[in-house]
């Protein structure tokens, strides 16, 4: 059984959607999770980050780099 690892912390919605497509099309495991919760109206979510995406380990590093590719960042 594959270890799943928290890989990133999202910013907002529109990040973990694009990013979601993404993996999806490059075939990439992957779980993304929100912190909003309705108890809290969203407090998590304003401290921590949206959400993040849960991956195993093994695709790190090709996650890391869709992610910078899709907000231009520089390696």
């Amino acid at each position: 059984m594959t270890d799943w690892t928290k890989i990133l912390v999202l910013d907002n919605q529109v990040q973990a959607q694009v990013l979601e497509e993404t993996l999806k099309e490059n075939g990439i495991p992957h779980v993304i999770r929100s912190y909003y919760d309705s108890a809290y109206d969203g407090l998590f979510q304003q401290l921590k980050g949206w959400g993040h995406v849960e991956a195993p380990e093994e695709y790190r590093q090709e996650i890391l780099r869709i992610f910078r590719e899709i907000n231009n960042e520089d390696e």
